[in-house]
Order: structure tokens, then C-alpha cells, then sequence
């Protein structure tokens, strides 16, 4: 139960699908980071989609669904994970009133301790499902969109029911001003609408000496090296960047390139990809490295000249902002918030998507250049997490009190140069 005088402000639910646990502990660690620094009193409900034969498939395909306990305690914080009826990749249309009617008991019983206001993550199906909840239980809700939206949107089965979201939801925040926009052309009000980016850990994602983390992964002091991490999913274009290294190599024949990820809810590319690089004659010079823990990110970012992500979307990539704050250059994709993130000319290289051609003339020019990293590094600085948590306890305070948006500090924020360019 949350004590009265608490109960004087905002008390999140965050609701979000994803979301660590001891299942999967690298789902959502985003989210985690932003939601537990704007701090208690918030508790977190992540659905877990469900059906009775899973278990049979799970014998065929062990990473199938994999399910948490009903609660956890993460930093002292209630981590439930409910589960919602969903047959395997067919009637998507019905997960977000399969998800909302699943937690419904569980809202209701966290309403009655004192919890006031349900934040949640994706438009859909989450997001669908918190409004439809929000409006059971006359909650607020806010919804934070995160890059699904924009194949959603696409959907025509999904669509109608993203527009339903927004339309419902007391305020809509998204990571970037690109998935702003969507959302306005979804019949967003502006005015609802707010851009609150991810911030970066300085203390967890920091330069450490080159030498040794090169030591670490037996690469050689002299030897350029490229590094993506992410999720090994199609998505994310691990496969794109492995089709310029047989040229790139041509001029670098020391070129290596680090892959740090695993599997994912969206799938595991990692048989392709090995594939793909043995194909190549590239098993010397491709290394994957597995999914690593956020405190170890900083090794093989540290070891490396340039980050690239050849991603097909992407919301805001908070990934670019760790690569910077350990001082690489990036190289990435024109989708998304991706040039929102890389807004100058010192910080790397946006190119179009779907052309090989110019992803392997930026990462040549890329691996060439002496980039100026004390300024990538002031530029990291300028996107760590004070500024995010504080406007969004300013707008969640304005959600809970009924009054109108905290007007100074989103204009603020939204015509900061080091977020949008």
C-alpha cells in the first residue's frame, strides 16, 4: 500500500511487454533504465503473451516464449508479469484486448493500493491495452512510442487500432521527433504530443584504455575495427555491413568487425549470419561476441574505430549515444530518429537505406578519418539522463494533477540542439 501523502502525486504503472527479467534479462533494459530513474512509488506490469500447448513447442525450440515467475523484485521495485491468451503468430488484432482483459484483476488491485497513472511502452499491443484499462478503471495514461509504430502503421489490420491508442491515451510521449510526426499523421493533436528522447549512463558507458580492451579480444594495436550491437534480427542490418567487408578489405586487410548481441523476442539471425561470413571467407576477421551485460559494453566499444548500424527502423537508437559516450564516430542508417541522434557532422555519417554502395563509402571514409572524439564525448554528455527524468516527472506531476502540459520544459527540450538537428 502506498502511503497517503505519497499518493498526493503521480503513482506509475509502467506497462510494458518487454522488460527485464530473469528469463530474458537483456528485453528492455531501455526501459528499465529510463522508468526506475524517475523512481518510485512505480511498480511494473510486463504481460507475457501465453497458450496451453507452448510448452510442447519449447521442446522443439528451447528460447520459444520463455516465461518468468509471476513476480520479481528488481532494486526493490514489483515486477509482475501476468499472462495473456495469444496463439502463436496469428490474430495479432487480439492481443492487445486479450493483454488488457489478462490484467485487469491485477490493475484493479494495484488502483485500490494507491497506483494512479499507467505509463505505457509501444503503441501497440501495449498501448492498446493500457487505454483500454485506463478507461475500465479511469486511470491516466500515457503511452511512449519506441519504433514499432511505424510498421504498425503500415499494417492495415494494426493501424486502425494504433489511431485508437493515441486516441485514447491522456498524453502521448515518443523517443524522437520522427515518431512525433507519425503520430500526428495518425490524427495525433500536436499539442498531446511530447519528444523525450533516452539519455545515456556516463558512469556505465566511459572510454577505457584502447590497448587493453584491444588485448581483450586479441586484435592487434594497429588493426581498424568496426562494431555494431544489437539484437541478431534481420532488422537490424548485422547482414548489410558483413556485405561491404569483402571490399572495404581491399584497402583495410586488417579490418575487423565485432558483433555484440543475441537472440530476441523479434528472432536470431546468428546461423545466418555465421553463414553469410564463412561464405565470405571472413571467419579471421568477423567475431561475434555474444550478448554481453550493460557494464561490459564499454570493452568492446572501446576497442573499436567506428559503430555502424544498418538498421531498417529504429525509434531513437540509444545504442548510437553509448558508442559516442565511449567516443566513437557512427555510421548509420537514414530511418527512424537516426539522424536525429547523428545531428552534426562530427558525430558520424547518416546514409540512405538500401544502398550498399554508400554504406561501404561512408565506413571507408569513416575508418579513415581522425575524428575529433572530445567532442563526441561533450556531445554523449549533453544527452545523459538529468534532463529526460526531470521532464518527465514535470509531465507525468501535469498528468496526475489534471492541469495543462508542462509547456517549458518540452519546448526546451524539443529545441535542444543536441537532440533534434
Amino acid at each position: 500500500m502506498i502511503p497517503a501523502e505519497a499518493r498526493a502525486g503521480p503513482c506509475l504503472i509502467v506497462f510494458s511487454s518487454l522488460f527485464p527479467n530473469a528469463a530474458q534479462p537483456q528485453a528492455g533494459l531501455f526501459i528499465r533504465e529510463r522508468m526506475f530513474r524517475v523512481g518510485p512509488p512505480l511498480t511494473v506490469v510486463s504481460p507475457r503473451p501465453w497458450f496451453p500447448g507452448q510448452g510442447l513447442i519449447r521442446r522443439w525450440h528451447p528460447g520459444y516464449r520463455p516465461q518468468p515467475a509471476h513476480m520479481e523484485i528488481q532494486d526493490g521495485i514489483e515486477v509482475h508479469f501476468p499472462r495473456f491468451f495469444a496463439l502463436p503468430g496469428t490474430l495479432r488484432r487480439l492481443d492487445g484486448f486479450m493483454m488488457a482483459l489478462a490484467c485487469l484483476p491485477l490493475l484493479w488491485r494495484l488502483k485500490r493500493q494507491g497506483y494512479n497513472l499507467i505509463d505505457a511502452h509501444f503503441a501497440y499491443p501495449d498501448g492498446y491495452a493500457a487505454t483500454l484499462l485506463g478507461r475500465w478503471l479511469h486511470l491516466p495514461t500515457a503511452i511512449t512510442l519506441r519504433g514499432t509504430e511505424m510498421p504498425h502503421s503500415r499494417n492495415p489490420v494494426l493501424r486502425p487500432l494504433v489511431v485508437q491508442a493515441l486516441a485514447r491515451a491522456t498524453r502521448v510521449f515518443s523517443v524522437s521527433e520522427s515518431l512525433r510526426q507519425l503520430a500526428i499523421n495518425l490524427g495525433l493533436p500536436p499539442a498531446k504530443g511530447r519528444v523525450i528522447g533516452n539519455g545515456i549512463d556516463l558512469e556505465r558507458f566511459q572510454p577505457v584504455a584502447r590497448e587493453e580492451a584491444r588485448r581483450r579480444f586479441g586484435l592487434a594495436h594497429d588493426a581498424r575495427v568496426l562494431i555494431s550491437v544489437g539484437a541478431l534480427v534481420e532488422r537490424k542490418g548485422f547482414h548489410r555491413v558483413i556485405e561491404c567487408l569483402p571490399e572495404l578489405m581491399q584497402e583495410q586487410p586488417e579490418l575487423h568487425y565485432l558483433i555484440v548481441g543475441g537472440a530476441n523476442p523479434e528472432g536470431d539471425m546468428q546461423a545466418e549470419l555465421r553463414a553469410q561470413v564463412a561464405a565470405a571467407g571472413l571467419e579471421k576477421h568477423v567475431h561475434f561476441l555474444g550478448a554481453l551485460p550493460p557494464d561490459e559494453l564499454k570493452w568492446p566499444l572501446s576497442a573499436a574505430d567506428v559503430f555502424v548500424l544498418a538498421t531498417s527502423n529504429e525509434g531513437w537508437a540509444n545504442v548510437f549515444l553509448e558508442a559516442m559516450a565511449c567516443g566513437l564516430p557512427v555510421v548509420a542508417t537514414d530511418v527512424g530518429g537516426n539522424r536525429e541522434v547523428v545531428c552534426r557532422p562530427e558525430l558520424g555519417t547518416i546514409v540512405p537505406f538500401g544502398d550498399p554502395a554508400a554504406l561501404t563509402d561512408a565506413l571507408r571514409a569513416a575508418l579513415k578519418r581522425d575524428w575529433p572524439a572530445q567532442s563526441i564525448l561533450a556531445y554523449a554528455a549533453e544527452n545523459a539522463w538529468d534532463m529526460r527524468v526531470n521532464i518527465l516527472r514535470a509531465e507525468f506531476a501535469a498528468i496526475h494533477a489534471g492541469t495543462p502540459l508542462a509547456e517549458t520544459a518540452a519546448i526546451q527540450y524539443l529545441k535542444s540542439p543536441a537532440v533534434i538537428s
